[in-house]
C-alpha cells in the first residue's frame, strides 16, 4: 500500500477496490444533485486519502490490519445468494423473535424474503435505500448526503461515493410508531476462502417529522463460519422539532469481521435522542458518533458498553457539538477488557460561544481483567461559553480482590465470581437496553465470552 503526504499529516492512499466498480450505475445517480454529492465525496476520499496514526483522531488505532485485507467493494446482487448453511444461520440470527417491523440486509443488500414490513401505519415509509433512490429520491432531499460530514470523516465519504443500498425510515409529523423497527445486518463474508474478501457500504437515512416518535433496533451479526469481510456503514438521522427516537445498536459479529460505522445525528428544537451502543464482536472496529444541535431545548443521550478480548481492537469516537443555547447531552460508556484486547475511547464535547445554558457531561469507565489488556481513553471538553454546566471524567480499574475472595468463599468459582462482578459493573448501562430479549441476548454473550476468556 502506497502512502502520500500533505502539509498536515501522512495519509494512506485509498485502495481503488474499496470503491464501487460501476459508480455511474449506483442508485439515484439519475438525479443531478445526488450524482454531484457522490462526486464530491469521491474527490474528497481520493485526494485526502485515509488517515494514519499521525492524525490526532487516529493516533491510537492503526489502519494497517484493515489495509492488509485487500477488500473489494461488492459489485452486484450476487451477495444475496447464500448456501444452505448460510440460510440456516440467517434464520437463527432472526432470533430473538421480536415483534417488530423488520428490514434484513444480507451483505449490505436488502433481502425482502427475510424482511417484514406488513401493515405499516399511515404516514410511515420503511424501504430499501436502493428502491427509494431509484423511484422517489426527492423524498430524501433533506437527509441523503445532507447531514453526513464527509470533510472530516473519510470512511463516510467512501460510503457516500459507493453506497447502493440500506434502510430508509421516513415518519410524518405527529406519527407515533408503536412497534419497534428492527434493522438486521447479516454478513456471510466470503464463503469461498480463495475469493477476495468483500467490503459493504450500507447507508441508512432516517427522518422523523415534527413530534414523531419511533424506536430503532439495529443488530450486526455474522453467520457461524463467516469469512473475512468489512462493513462500512453510515447513518444519517434528522430529528425535526420535538421528535423522539430510541436507538439500540448491537455489534455482535465474528472475529473475522472488520466494522466501521459513522452515525451522523442532527437535532432540531426540542428533539430527544437516546442511543445505546453495545460492542462485543469484530476483529477491528471503529464507531464514530457525531451529534449536531441546530435547535434549542434538544437532548441527546449516548450510552455504550464494549467487551474486548484477544484478537480485538475496538475504537469509539464521540463528537458532540453544542452550537445553540439550552441543549443537554449525556454520554456514558463502559468497557470490559481481557487477554490482549485493546480499546479506544475518544470523546469530545464542544460548546460554542453562543451556546449558553448548555448542560453536558461525559464519562468513560473501564475494567481491566488482565495485565495485557489496553485502554486509551480521552474524554475532552472544549468550551467557549461562560454560562454552562459541563463535566467529563474517566476511570480505569481492576476487580476488587476482596470481593472475588468473598464470592468464592460463598461457593462460587473464580470464573463465576468474575462474571458476576463484571456484569455488576456493566449493569447501569445494560438496564437501558430494551426490549428484554435483547438484554438477555447481550448478557448471555458476555457470560459465554468470559467463560472461555484467557486472563
Amino acid at each position: 500500500m502506497t502512502s502520500v503526504s500533505n502539509s498536515n499529516a501522512s495519509i494512506h492512499a485509498m485502495p481503488n477496490t474499496w470503491l464501487s466498480a460501476a459508480p455511474n450505475q449506483l442508485a439515484g445517480n439519475h438525479m443531478t444533485d445526488i450524482k454531484q454529492a457522490r462526486s464530491v465525496a469521491l474527490k474528497q476520499v481520493l485526494e485526502r486519502g485515509l488517515p494514519t496514526v499521525k492524525n490526532e483522531g487516529w493516533r491510537y488505532t492503526s489502519l494497517r490490519s484493515l489495509l492488509a485485507q485487500n477488500f473489494i467493494c461488492t459489485p452486484s446482487d450476487d451477495v444475496l445468494t447464500v448456501n444452505e448453511e448460510a440460510h440456516t444461520a440467517i434464520e437463527t440470527a432472526l432470533q430473538p423473535a421480536l415483534e417488530t417491523y423488520r428490514v434484513v440486509l444480507i451483505n449490505g443488500r436488502y433481502a425482502p424474503q427475510w424482511s417484514y414490513l406488513e401493515n405499516l401505519p399511515s404516514g410511515v415509509q420503511i424501504d430499501s435505500l436502493n428502491a427509494v433512490l431509484n423511484q422517489s429520491p426527492a423524498r430524501l432531499a433533506a437527509v441523503f448526503t445532507q447531514i453526513a460530514d464527509t470533510a472530516h470523516y473519510p470512511f463516510t465519504a467512501l460510503n457516500i461515493a459507493s453506497c447502493d443500498d440500506g434502510l430508509v425510515i421516513l415518519i410524518d409529523d405527529g406519527v407515533t410508531l408503536e412497534r419497534p423497527i428492527e434493522l438486521l445486518h447479516v454478513s456471510t463474508g466470503s464463503l469461498n476462502q480463495s475469493v477476495t474478501p468483500p467490503m459493504m457500504h450500507p447507508h441508512h437515512c432516517i427522518q422523523l417529522g415534527t413530534g414523531a416518535q419511533a424506536q430503532l433496533i439495529e443488530r450486526f451479526v455474522s453467520i457461524e463460519n463467516a469469512g473475512v469481510y468489512c462493513t462500512n456503514a453510515v447513518l444519517e438521522i434528522a430529528l425535526s422539532p420535538r421528535a423522539v427516537l430510541r436507538h439500540a445498536r448491537l455489534q455482535l459479529e465474528s472475529l473475522n469481521a472488520f466494522h466501521i460505522t459513522g452515525l451522523h445525528l442532527q437535532q432540531a428544537i426540542g428533539s430527544d435522542y437516546s442511543g445505546i451502543n453495545i460492542g462485543i464482536g469484530g476483529a477491528w472496529s471503529r464507531t464514530d458518533l457525531i451529534t449536531r444541535f441546530i435547535g434549542e431545548q434538544a437532548h441527546c443521550e449516548q450510552r455504550g458498553l464494549y467487551l474486548v478480548g484477544d484478537q480485538q481492537i475496538m475504537d469509539y469516537h464521540l463528537d458532540i457539538a453544542h452550537q445553540v443555547p439550552n441543549c443537554s447531552s449525556q454520554e456514558q460508556f463502559k468497557g470490559i477488557l481481557y487477554g490482549q484486547g485493546k480499546a479506544v475511547f475518544d470523546g469530545r464535547i464542544l460548546v460554542a460561544a453562543n451556546a449558553q445554558q448548555t448542560d453536558a457531561n461525559m464519562t468513560n469507565n473501564n475494567l481491566l481483567l488482565s495485565r495485557n489488556a489496553e485502554i486509551d481513553t480521552k474524554p475532552q471538553l472544549e468550551i467557549y461559553a461562560d454560562d454552562v454546566k459541563c463535566s467529563h471524567g474517566t476511570t480505569v480499574g481492576q476487580l476488587d480482590p476482596d470481593m472475588l475472595f468473598y464470592l468464592q468463599s460463598r461457593g462460587l468459582t473464580r470464573s463465576q465470581a468474575r462474571q458476576m462482578l463484571s456484569l455488576g459493573f456493566a449493569a447501569d448501562v445494560l438496564t437501558t437496553l430494551a426490549p428484554e430479549q435483547l438484554h438477555e441476548q447481550v448478557i448471555n454473550q458476555i457470560e459465554r465470552r468470559l467463560e472461555t476468556a484467557t486472563f
